[in-house]
């Protein structure tokens, strides 16, 4: 434990007199964060931004955790940080009003397919950074996998003459198929960027930094949410957005649900029907402009 938990730790017990309870699951809420925060190579909690504290609110999220348990973790790391403010750590919070409670359940957000186009064509691929995040984004799209399963991807993992990624996700392995474009933004990555940013040549990863490390989850935030403005789309759109997008368009161009079920890694079809039902909401809202509706 960092002193900075310690210290939050006293303050909880000496000065709050929170109850132990509360205490004890503070303070795992807090250290859960940090180890969040270290897997995705932020060393120094001081140092999380907005969008360290949104990529583990989705976390809890993705991981089924309940309203209430993200309720007290947000509170958990708002009184931390409010905390840090009074001992002149910091000058600002990173929970921000937006966060401070989980979502309620609401139908995820869909880009349209205009939306696809500007974002995919965001990067300018005149530098090996541009062609990565060029083939970051088409293989989101292309495949719709999860954040940690793209920053996980190896070298090994992409046949782009076949056309299809090998991606591991909540235990079992599946392919998945790439359209062209995809496949050649990849092949084009791979020939022409990656050798320009990776610095040891045992490196698997397949998506690296700028130092020639493996992508970590708030890289990979930060490429969409520059691309993103870049595109002067006004919607938050994060990797999962994507992820959304791809099942809907799918649903939409006449996929079957099972199929979308095993590209997507769902261990119930009921996460997968959620899909049909934005679908058919879609067509209702198209039908409700009929005159004689």
């Amino acid at each position: 434990m960092n002193r900075y938990i310690e210290e939050f730790e006293t303050y909880l017990t000496d000065v709050k007199k929170a109850s132990t309870n509360t205490c004890l699951s503070y303070i795992r809420d807090i250290t859960q964060f940090e180890a969040h925060l270290l897997a995705g190579g932020v060393e120094n909690m001081l140092e999380a931004g907005p969008g360290d504290i949104a990529s583990y609110i989705e976390s809890l999220d993705q991981a089924g955790k309940s309203d209430s348990t993200i309720l007290r973790s947000t509170a958990a790391l708002k009184c931390f940080y409010n905390y840090m403010i009074f001992c002149g750590y910091i000058e600002n919070t990173p929970v921000k009003s937006e966060v401070k409670r989980k979502k309620e359940k609401h139908m995820p957000e869909i880009l349209t397919n205009q939306e696809i186009f500007m974002l995919l064509n965001a990067p300018k691929c005149t530098d090996a950074k541009g062609i990565r995040d060029k083939a970051i984004l088409e293989i989101l799209y292309a495949t719709g996998i999860r954040v940690t399963e793209l920053i996980s991807l190896n070298l090994n993992d992409v046949n782009v003459d076949l056309g299809f990624i090998r991606c591991v996700g909540e235990g079992k392995e599946r392919m998945i198929p790439m359209y062209p474009a995809a496949a050649e933004a990849v092949r084009l990555y791979q020939k022409r960027a990656r050798n320009a940013l990776v610095t040891d040549p045992q490196e698997t990863a397949l998506f690296v930094n700028v130092y020639g490390e493996r992508m970590t989850r708030q890289g990979l935030w930060k490429i969409i949410k520059h691309y993103t403005h870049e595109a002067r789309i006004n919607k938050e759109i994060t990797p999962q957005t994507l992820r959304h997008s791809f099942a809907v368009h799918l649903l939409e161009n006449g996929a079957d649900l099972h199929s979308l079920q095993e590209m997507l890694g769902h261990a119930d079809i009921s996460s997968t029907q959620v899909y049909v039902n934005i679908v058919r909401g879609k067509l209702k809202d198209a039908y409700s402009k009929h005159p004689l509706a």
